[in-house]
């Protein structure tokens, strides 16, 4: 039981610290680049020490080979006149000197590999580290895209605005389309208001047949139904 309990407990670690990775991916790859990124930094430093330093010792081995061809020439003439003890001092120097040559193309036969393995190391590196970086920038746009589409706007792009906002244009046109039809009735009830008064006024003033019965044709009309009814006039 126990240790089907710490079985448990580890597998609940785990797949906590797993998730904390994925929700925090695109911050430990981007320190894990800074540090890759560092990393090749001082490699390339130990880069240009490393060139640096062999190009000092090429330098000085270049000084050595002309001090060693100097001495030689200068023993071989002593020897020639006859100046043993000065061309046996001359040997001794050439002896030290062929030394120190020696252990100079040594070093830089080391600082060759080095540069060449350190160059080598460089190059790889900064290739995939631009590699990385380009798979970060995409990883950066896929996570934009995924935290759009799982927002509160779910179809992103602002399409739950759009709606929204599309829905109260259509509001707006619809009230203003019953607006616009109630000014065209009023004007037109305006227009019939006016002709209605002119022919009023006209038919007043006795031109055109009349439209309304007057209060005299109304009289006339009671009288002669009470005549025919046999009342008195």
């Amino acid at each position: 039981m126990l240790k089907t309990f710490v079985t448990l407990m580890r597998g609940a670690a785990a797949t906590a610290e797993e998730a904390m990775a994925d929700r925090n991916g695109l911050l430990i790859l981007d320190q894990q680049l800074r540090d890759a990124g560092g990393a090749i930094e001082r490699g390339k430093r130990a880069l240009a020490l490393a060139i640096a330093q062999d190009e000092a010792e090429g330098r000085r081995l270049e000084a050595t080979l002309a001090r060693l061809a100097d001495l030689e020439s200068r023993a071989v003439a002593a020897l020639a006149a006859g100046r043993e003890e000065l061309a046996a001092e001359a040997a001794e120097s050439i002896a030290a000197l062929e030394a120190d040559r020696d252990a100079m193309r040594t070093a830089r036969a080391t600082f060759g590999r080095e540069i060449a393995r350190l160059r080598t190391g460089v190059v790889g590196a900064t290739a995939r580290f631009a590699e990385l970086e380009r798979g970060r920038r995409i990883a950066r746009a896929a996570e934009a895209v995924r935290r759009l589409q799982a927002g509160p706007d779910s179809g992103g792009l602002g399409t739950a605005a759009l709606r929204e906002a599309e829905a109260t244009l259509k509001r707006l046109r619809e009230r203003q389309g019953e607006d616009e039809a109630v000014d065209q009735a009023l004007q037109a009830l305006d227009a019939e208001g006016a002709a209605a008064g002119i022919a009023d006024r006209l038919e007043a003033a006795g031109f055109g047949p009349r439209t309304r019965p007057s209060a005299a044709a109304v009289l006339e009309r009671l009288r002669r139904q009470a005549h025919a009814a046999g009342a008195p006039s």
